[in-house]
């Protein structure tokens, strides 16, 4: 199930709001607790004993690691057992295959592997999981000692399927107590409906563009056509991605817990190192926190420094997907990043802001490239043709066509993707007052709508981050 479907909007939420509300306070969580294994067996009702495997797992590690504390030789065996376990599982159902057919080619082999679908989520709430046993073992946080509250931070189903991913101290007071008000529980509205206007009306609608130009052979297209074609990419992705994110937090303020912000506006980024703050940043904190620094960070000299950025980006690249292309795009982005930081970042700092801006977009979006296709050699074919190498012609009547179709939706997105929407919104509640929220109920109003009519008539409804 996802959120931008008609039976999550018109069945699922209201019945799991319902029955959340008519609770009383001890079992909220419980109650949340359960709505969210419906929500997860929905589509894939084994593999909700693996999520549950993970969540009691992680528990008892958890409060092993506390009652070892002073012994700190079991205590560690503990924290590694459960750090290996938790690789173990995300490796065999994620990366198994992976591996398999990379060492097949190497040394000419044959083995199979059972070719499984990969868990819903799987990658999120296993870094989860990961977070609370670290931290507990450091010490930054006590064990949660309570199961179904526990479980309720693992499963729960705003940030279960494409995060943000929680770190466990950030909400573990609101685990214990939270409260509702009308005042939250609208602002939660307003986040789900943004994100929802953003995932049906903006993603998908730009989305169409791209798979046309990709199903495109290569061969036939122009020069126009990659750029229109992968420009549409890089804002479906942003749009898709972010939209649920806000639903998430939507989702989140309606039950009470106050999620973090997985993105802000990266497209205005005007550095690479701005754009990796700004995009997916529960992941690049999660590594950052519990790689990045236990390696050593900065700490140890510029060699180990460039040592550590490396690993981080490997395994940046390699979370998002069991495919050497998301490996060399995340080395891509790792070796742009390390540049920035050696020299180049206090260069561009004197750029003027046009230029930082361009300088960013362009190498973001050549990373998409990377990203999307799964096979390189496809992938540094369709960037030659970008920049015109090879037998390609500028234009064609079917670019000039998609241009002027797509032109007023580019524009649109491109003013969405900034921080002006936003402020616009909360400069006509601050002016206008009453009649100003009055003005803002009645645009959220608007999007639900076109978004339920979007979903009725159309089926072109991908969610781009579901494979991770």
């Amino acid at each position: 199930m996802v959120f931008s479907s008609l039976i999550f909007l018109f069945q699922f939420l209201p019945a799991a709001l319902l029955t959340y509300y008519v609770s009383p306070k001890k079992l909220k969580n419980a109650v949340l607790f359960a709505v969210s294994l419906v929500f997860y067996a929905w589509g894939e009702p084994l593999y909700i004993l693996i999520m549950i495997f993970s969540t009691v797992f992680d528990y008892l590690n958890g409060l092993l690691i506390d009652k070892y504390r002073h012994r700190k030789w079991a205590a560690r065996a503990v924290f590694i057992g459960s750090m290996c376990g938790n690789v173990a599982i995300l490796g065999f159902f994620k990366y198994a295959g992976f591996v398999v057919q990379n060492v097949n080619e190497l040394f000419g082999l044959h083995m199979q592997v059972a070719d499984l679908p990969l868990p819903i989520g799987i990658s999120f709430y296993t870094f989860q999981t990961m977070s609370y046993v670290a931290d507990v073992y450091l010490g930054k946080v006590p064990p949660q000692r309570n199961l179904i509250a526990f479980g309720t931070y693992v499963a729960m189903f705003p940030q279960l399927v494409a995060g943000p991913i929680v770190k466990y101290g950030d909400i573990a007071g609101q685990l214990a107590s939270r409260k509702v008000t009308l005042e939250r529980f609208g602002e939660g509205a307003g986040w789900f409906i943004r994100g929802l206007a953003k995932k049906v009306l903006l993603a998908n609608n730009i989305g169409m563009l791209w798979t046309s130009v990709k199903s495109t052979p290569l061969e036939e297209l122009t020069v126009l056509s990659a750029w229109l074609g992968i420009l549409a990419f890089t804002l479906q992705i942003y749009f898709d991605f972010s939209g649920y994110s806000d639903m998430a937090r939507g989702l989140g303020k309606m039950f009470g817990f106050d999620l973090p912000a997985n993105f802000r506006h990266p497209y205005i980024s005007r550095s690479v190192t701005e754009f990796w703050r700004r995009w997916h940043i529960s992941l690049g904190s999660w590594f950052r926190e519990y790689v990045y620094i236990p390696l050593g960070g900065n700490r140890h000299g510029l060699r180990k420094q460039l040592r550590n950025l490396l690993i981080v980006w490997f395994l940046t690249g390699l979370w998002h997907g069991a495919s050497w292309n998301f490996v060399v795009w995340g080395l891509y982005f790792g070796f742009i990043v390390t540049l920035e930081k050696l020299f180049l970042l206090e260069r561009i700092t004197r750029w003027p802001n046009w230029l930082g801006h361009l300088y960013t977009l362009l190498l973001v979006i050549v990373g998409w490239v990377l990203f999307e296709y799964e096979r390189l050699p496809a992938a540094f074919a369709f960037i030659g043709t970008m920049f015109g190498f090879g037998a390609h012609e500028l234009a064609d009547r079917q670019a000039l066509y998609d241009l002027f179709t797509y032109g007023g939706l580019f524009v649109l997105l491109a003013i969405c993707a900034t921080p002006l929407p936003r402020k616009m919104i909360e400069l006509v509640e601050i002016r206008w007052n009453r009649v100003g929220v009055i003005i803002v109920t009645a645009f959220y109003g608007i999007g639900l709508v076109l978004s339920t009519a979007y979903l009725v008539s159309e089926s072109y409804n991908p969610f781009l981050y579901f494979r991770f």
